[in-house]
């Protein structure tokens, strides 16, 4: 059971975790959880290029030693680097030490302030912990392309549906992912590029602004 829209009152009960980027802006925040993986990661830049577009990837730092190469690209393309664990750990089935080993496991190699904890599952106490290093980045909308009983249209259909300015959207550049990620990304990229959207990445400075905004306007 997931959610493809965050309801608003579960983003307001956790407003240090960053869900969105206030903004009546036309842009998106596109991101891709679970790679590098050499079979998909590669297409996603192959596909985002074609639109001018930039993206934030949330590494598991086992493929990033795995794939090396494929993680240089990211950085060469210009893309933003978050960190998503070294071994794809549940915060919730993990004990503190092991899961914040795994973190700066991960962080040694990404070099990134970003992360996001994998199945979006972490315990209070490890987000107040993490939270003096790190910016958690959740989501608004969620594709559902790592569920395999869906099809690549809902997927699809899911971000058109809910995505607006300032959307942080979730994609998995991920094998298990792939035959909906290759249906509904293309489609989104083009649906919101019609509509005059652009596509950026986060950054530690862009969280830190907004959440200085908000903290004013509170």
């Amino acid at each position: 059971m997931y959610l493809s829209k965050m309801p608003r009152f579960i983003q307001d009960l956790f407003p240090a975790f960053h869900w969105c980027v206030q903004t009546d802006d036309p842009v998106l925040y596109l991101t891709f959880d679970d790679g590098p993986v050499r079979q998909v990661t590669p297409w996603v830049l192959d596909i985002l290029a074609e639109y001018d577009a930039k993206a934030t990837f949330f590494c598991v730092g086992a493929n990033v030693v795995r794939y090396p190469d494929v993680f240089e690209r990211l950085l060469s393309e210009g893309h933003a680097i978050g960190n998503h664990t070294f071994h794809h750990l549940s915060g919730w089935a993990s004990d503190n030490a092991t899961y914040f080993k795994d973190v700066r496991r991960c962080a040694r190699l990404t070099g990134s302030e970003l992360f996001r904890p994998p199945y979006g599952r972490i315990k209070p106490g490890q987000a107040k912990f993490l939270q003096r290093h790190y910016h958690i980045v959740m989501w608004d909308v969620l594709s559902g392309d790592f569920d395999t009983a869906r099809s690549g249209e809902e997927c699809y259909e899911n971000v058109v549906q809910y995505a607006a300015p300032g959307s942080i959207v979730v994609f998995h550049d991920s094998e298990k992912a792939e035959p909906r990620l290759r249906h509904a990304l293309p489609r989104v990229l083009a649906h919101f590029s019609a509509l005059g959207y652009r596509f950026e990445a986060l950054s530690s400075q862009l969280l830190a602004c907004r959440t200085s905004l908000s903290a004013r306007s509170a």
